[in-house]
């Protein structure tokens, strides 16, 4: 039975709430004046950018917020009792017990030296004090209901035997062990594929409704919150600025920021030439820099000077709609249905010639079939990438999409030479570069084909100067022919990322994600790049800053008549920005074709399942629900046949058992759009769209 049944007020209500780190030279607050409440069986969503202070509340709530950390203002009560109040005996009791909470890195949650099994039946051993075999029962149950397969082979395997996606759920199946009445979710999905954090979130809210278990979703991702929540909170430098039901705040939003968050996310209809997304212009403010009166105002485009910026802002009341307020003292003066000021549309770059030509390329890589533990035993071909053939031509966007372990990477890193090709071609025009290593690489060919990584934290050198990365770059590209020219070209670099030029002198710790990242994109432009490999280019950033992000490659391209791969597994980004996509499984090409075609059917059965996963921040969508059964298999012990026939729905549909026996060949439907895939003519035909509007 629930721990509810015992309790009907609010689970969780935070009143007033304001909490503090404080440094040996000054307090910083990080959270001001947040009020919250969520109800029994009520799932409550809190986003906001990095920085906003979400998980400093969840933090609060477990009452877990180290030594310089303290709340300096109104409370925070669990089913009606002041958890500040609790002395450390009853609050160790109710963590864990009454309210667990779910982390963003599964890992850091689990003991990589003890056995899964070992480490859930502890929670209601210790909790409870219930009999080892009881405590082994309840492991298996919620190990079977977080649908991992094989539960007592999980049991006993150690968490680094598991993929990401089943640590995760692992980590959810050992936070509800106690059934607890409250459960906190801090981006659990973030560092999981689409198709795996498409089950996760099924799984959540699942399982929600059978344990009548209450939730706390923090997340950045609007789309997520639409699926899980029943009320939203949106916060911004530490303080609530809308709070409602996900209806009011999606379709009546009454607060500047919450619509700026909701324009610069890319939602069906976007489109990067016609309607450009709208980045927030500006920088989020650190705590001890808040400007006064409102927090948003130097970024709002409705702000008042003396009146924004005097004193401070109260939630207030919106009319019509019970437990809606907004954080502004313009809400009611404001025209939220008035069209967006479109940015200036630009021309679509004019798509050139061929100047990247991949024909059959194949990557396999030999490993020891127990390499875990060094056999020199018998060796295993891993197939990476299997015989992938496409072009990409100037000033075009080629999307490359698949989950984690489809072979994406490893086709740029050929590209650029940290690996080698084991058979096929690499054209750059005319030069084959498929087996030429980057150290042998000419100045040209390395200038030629540069890439943009996924996280900036990690590419740029603490110890150097922004502008002395850059000049390096262009020393290795041998471009200018003393300092005084590469210094005046770095600067150039800097204005065409959109960063001031005293970033030169910066160190990178002085600098945020965003324009880390920009400085990432400046150096593989130093030398003027034809080919420009993104890599998740924008995964690890805001929204806000994402559109910029966007913006500013694109941008970029119009320019220099880049070619853009873009290596991501985010549709909806790749939908606004790309001119062709490519889908990748377990090596394996499995669709290509223009944007258009992808996103419509017919599709690949795999294409179809990647759509459906997408979390869309429209309540005006409607999709078709599909979650796929399994992670993607090993490229070690691939399945036979088709790779993808082992989560495939449609693989009924195919007389023979063909799908177990062959691997399907390239058909071609119409206008260069082609598909990897057993099914008829006619069944493809059949398909219906995965995403439309709610009106259709």
């Amino acid at each position: 039975m629930s721990k509810l049944a015992e309790y009907n007020g609010p689970i969780l209500e935070i009143d007033k709430l304001s909490i503090s780190f404080f440094t040996r030279l000054r307090e910083i607050p990080a959270v001001m004046d947040f009020s919250a409440k969520v109800m029994p069986g009520e799932a409550l969503g809190l986003v906001g950018e990095s920085g906003c202070g979400k998980s400093t509340v969840a933090l609060g709530v477990m009452q877990d917020l180290g030594v310089n950390g303290k709340v300096v203002g109104g409370s925070i009560k669990f089913k009606g009792r002041d958890l500040s109040a609790m002395s450390a005996e009853e609050l160790r009791d109710i963590r864990g017990n009454e309210i667990a909470m779910i982390y963003q890195e599964p890992m850091a949650s689990l003991n990589p030296a003890m056995k899964i099994g070992k480490q859930l039946t502890e929670v209601p051993m210790i909790h409870e004090g219930v009999s080892k075999e009881e405590a082994y029962r309840r492991a298996l149950e919620v190990v079977t209901d977080v649908k991992l397969p094989d539960a007592e082979r999980i049991l006993n395997s150690y968490p680094h035997q598991l993929s990401g996606g089943q640590q995760q759920r692992i980590v959810i199946a050992m936070a509800l062990m106690s059934k607890p009445s409250l459960l906190i979710l801090d981006e659990p999905t973030t560092a999981l594929d689409v198709t795996v954090e498409a089950a996760v979130v099924e799984l959540v809210k699942n399982l929600g409704k059978k344990y009548g278990t209450s939730m706390l979703f923090i997340s950045h991702n609007l789309g997520l919150i639409l699926e899980t929540c029943d009320r939203l909170c949106v916060m911004y430098s530490g303080e609530a600025v809308e709070r409602g039901s996900i209806e009011d705040v999606f379709d009546k939003m009454q607060h500047p920021y919450t619509q700026a968050l909701f324009r610069s996310i890319p939602l069906p209809g976007a489109d990067k030439n016609a309607r450009p997304l709208v980045a927030i212009p500006g920088n989020f403010p650190l705590p001890h820099e808040r400007p006064h009166g409102c927090n948003f105002g130097p970024r709002c485009d409705y702000f008042k000077e003396g009146y924004c910026d005097q004193g401070f802002i109260p939630m207030a009341p919106v009319e019509g709609d019970a437990r809606h307020e907004s954080r502004c003292l313009r809400f009611r003066d404001i025209d939220w249905d008035a069209p967006i000021v479109a940015k200036e549309t630009t021309e679509k770059g004019k798509i050139g010639n061929v100047v990247l030509k991949v024909d059959h390329l194949m990557k396999y890589y030999q490993v020891a079939a127990n390499a875990l533990f060094g056999s020199s035993g018998n060796m295993k071909v891993v197939k990476a990438n299997e015989t992938l053939t496409f072009e990409a031509r100037e000033s075009e966007t080629l999307a490359i999409v698949g989950e984690s372990g489809c072979g994406k990477s490893t086709f740029a890193k050929v590209l650029m030479g940290l690996e080698t090709a084991t058979d096929g071609k690499i054209l750059l025009g005319n030069t084959e570069i498929q087996d030429i290593p980057i150290e042998d690489r000419d100045t040209q060919t390395v200038s030629s084909v540069q890439m943009v990584f996924q996280n900036p934290f990690d590419t740029l050198n603490p110890s150097m100067t922004v502008g002395r990365q850059i000049i390096r770059a262009l020393e290795v590209f041998g471009i200018g022919a003393n300092d005084t020219e590469r210094r005046e070209r770095m600067l150039k670099l800097l204005d065409l990322v959109k960063l001031p030029r005293a970033f030169a002198d910066r160190m990178p710790r002085q600098l945020s994600g965003g324009q880390k990242q920009r400085v990432g994109i400046a150096r593989a432009f130093a030398g003027d790049a034809k080919i420009v490999v993104a890599d998740e280019p924008v995964s690890a950033l805001d929204v806000s800053v994402q559109a910029a992000v966007t913006d500013l490659l694109m941008e970029i391209q119009r320019e220099n008549k880049t070619t853009l791969l873009f290596i991501s597994h985010d549709l909806s980004i790749v939908r606004y920005l790309s001119d062709r996509v490519m889908v990748m499984y377990l090596g394996h090409v499995v669709e290509m074709g223009t944007t258009d075609q992808v996103f419509a059917p017919p599709y690949h059965p795999y294409t179809e399942a990647l759509l459906s996963a997408v979390p869309i921040a429209d309540t005006s969508i409607v999709k078709e629900h599909i979650v796929l059964d399994g992670d993607i298999p090993s490229a070690m012990n691939p399945p036979p046949g088709c790779p993808f026939q082992t989560r495939c729905r449609w693989k009924t549909e195919v007389a023979g058992g063909l799908c177990d026996k062959e691997v399907p060949s390239i058909r071609y439907l119409e206008d260069g759009h082609q598909i990897k895939c057993h099914l008829p003519d006619e069944i493809l035909a059949k398909m219906t769209p995965v995403i439309k509007l709610a009106a259709e």
